[in-house]
């Protein structure tokens, strides 16, 4: 007789808070892990970008050279370089552990909301509220971009890459999806400004929010809708949304103070995290664990699925 195969667990969400960092940096534009979640960055209002542990919460660098507001940033696979934009039209490529500007990009025509290396690290791309992006050579000394994308008629909000695909979204409605090994453009309209964009961890659905206060999944390949996700407010701020480490739940911040979590599958409401009474500004979920950044005014909230082990705890048992 065979006993009866336990029930899968639900997977388990980030609700526990586990520490609050103090940036002091102004307000918290954007928080992101870096590539194997071990530390995080978060953007500043005062120019500034912040390196920090994120299980100890301490400061580990600060990176000065933008002359306005930081507005995203990304770490490189190897934690070896950062890069981030900024409102002073510019891009900035960083050395990790001097803290020096290694190149300073200048060229697009307004504030630059969204950074991305290239999974090698040998490009940068920038969406800017210009309408293009550009993509930046990052061993070349030339200043000029590699490529211009130009095909936005508004301004870029979000910019993701995977492979060879790179994901776009503008205030112009539209999702833009480029294939650059065919040289192909795949466009899915919206019909409210986009705010952020995202792939699947498994690559084959795309995520993308709205001011229209709706998350929505489509399937890559055929551009049909599979989910659409409401509840949360997003109706004048630019705010993240993504998808958890294991593609199990859609998440989206919110002008009421919470992080939304649907099931991906289902599309029901699973959890409503209240992280303060302002505006949820960012977000950024663990590549391999069930962790979660958040950013609120001027401070960062680290989340996990269980509440952390005290010292007294651990000599406890």
């Amino acid at each position: 007789m065979a006993f009866p195969q336990p029930r899968p667990q639900a997977p388990q969400l980030p609700q526990h808070l586990l520490r609050t960092v103090d940036c002091q940096q102004g307000a918290v534009r954007a928080v992101r892990f870096n590539a194997d979640g071990n530390y995080l960055l978060s953007c500043g209002s005062d120019k500034s970008l912040k390196l920090w542990s994120v299980s100890r919460g301490t400061l580990l660098k600060t990176y000065s050279g933008h002359g306005y507001e930081v507005l995203d940033a990304d770490g490189s696979y190897d934690n070896s370089q950062l890069c981030s934009c900024s409102s002073d039209k510019s891009v900035i490529l960083w050395d990790v552990a001097t803290g020096q500007v290694t190149r300073k990009l200048r060229g697009h025509a307004g504030k630059v909301n969204c950074v991305q290396f290239n999974e090698e690290a040998t490009v940068i791309l920038s969406g800017s509220i210009d309408g293009t992006v550009r993509c930046w050579d990052t061993r070349s000394r030339r200043f000029e971009p590699i490529q211009i994308l130009d095909e936005a008629r508004d301004g870029i909000s979000s910019v993701k890459v995977a492979q060879h695909e790179l994901l776009t979204g503008s205030v112009d409605g539209r999702v833009r999806r480029y294939d650059l090994r065919m040289g192909q453009l795949h466009v899915d309209f919206i019909n409210s400004p986009i705010t952020c964009v995202c792939f699947s961890q498994d690559g084959q659905c795309t995520l993308s929010s709205s001011l229209d206060s709706t998350v929505r999944l489509l399937d890559k390949s055929t551009g049909e809708m599979l989910g659409e996700y409401t509840g949360h407010k997003m109706k004048g701020y630019k705010l993240d949304c993504c998808l958890s480490s294991k593609d199990t739940h859609v998440l989206s911040c919110s002008e009421d103070g919470h992080v939304y979590f649907w099931d991906l599958v289902e599309g029901s409401l699973s959890l409503k995290l209240p992280v303060g009474k302002a505006v949820v500004q960012s977000l950024s979920f663990h590549p391999t664990e069930t962790c979660l950044l958040t950013a609120m005014e001027g401070r960062v909230q680290v989340w996990g699925a269980e509440p952390e082990e005290t010292e007294e705890d651990a000599m406890a048992s």
